[in-house]
């Protein structure tokens, strides 16, 4: 057994190229092989937000603190709050952060396939970001 106590991860600043605003996240766990998963804290300053992504084996978020949106392309925006489990198919395009005045924190989950949990792609616009306020 591996006991990782709380505050003994150091935290880092979510990478420009992957999160629109401020980002901070404090990896969990890093599982060793054959053990493929790993999970992060990760917390939205208000107007946050990932860049769009997809998960080769899907991910699954839990709302921890605060409020915030997700999408996946092609769906509406969905508020997610404290408590909140989302689970992103595998291959689905999706973004989730912090709404435009709130933070929120969420646990995300994944699994990597032949190492990479995650594929990164553009900027979520701040006019895509916006424009499911109607929605919510």
């Amino acid at each position: 057994m591996l006991l990782k106590p709380a505050g003994s991860i150091p935290s880092q600043i979510g990478p420009a190229d992957w999160f629109t605003g401020a980002v901070r996240i404090e990896m969990l766990n890093v599982a060793p092989e054959p053990a493929r998963h790993s999970c992060a804290a990760v917390t939205f300053e208000p107007g946050a937000r990932t860049a769009w992504h997809t998960h080769p084996l899907g991910q699954t978020l839990i709302v921890t603190a605060g409020c915030g949106w997700t999408q996946c392309e092609g769906e509406p925006v969905h508020i997610i709050r404290a408590g909140d489990v989302i689970w992103c198919p595998p291959g689905h395009r999706h973004w989730h952060g912090a709404t435009s005045t709130t933070a929120m924190t969420h646990i995300a989950v994944q699994e990597s396939l032949n190492g990479t949990p995650v594929h990164w792609m553009e900027q979520v616009s701040q006019e895509d970001y916006l424009g499911g306020l109607n929605a919510v």
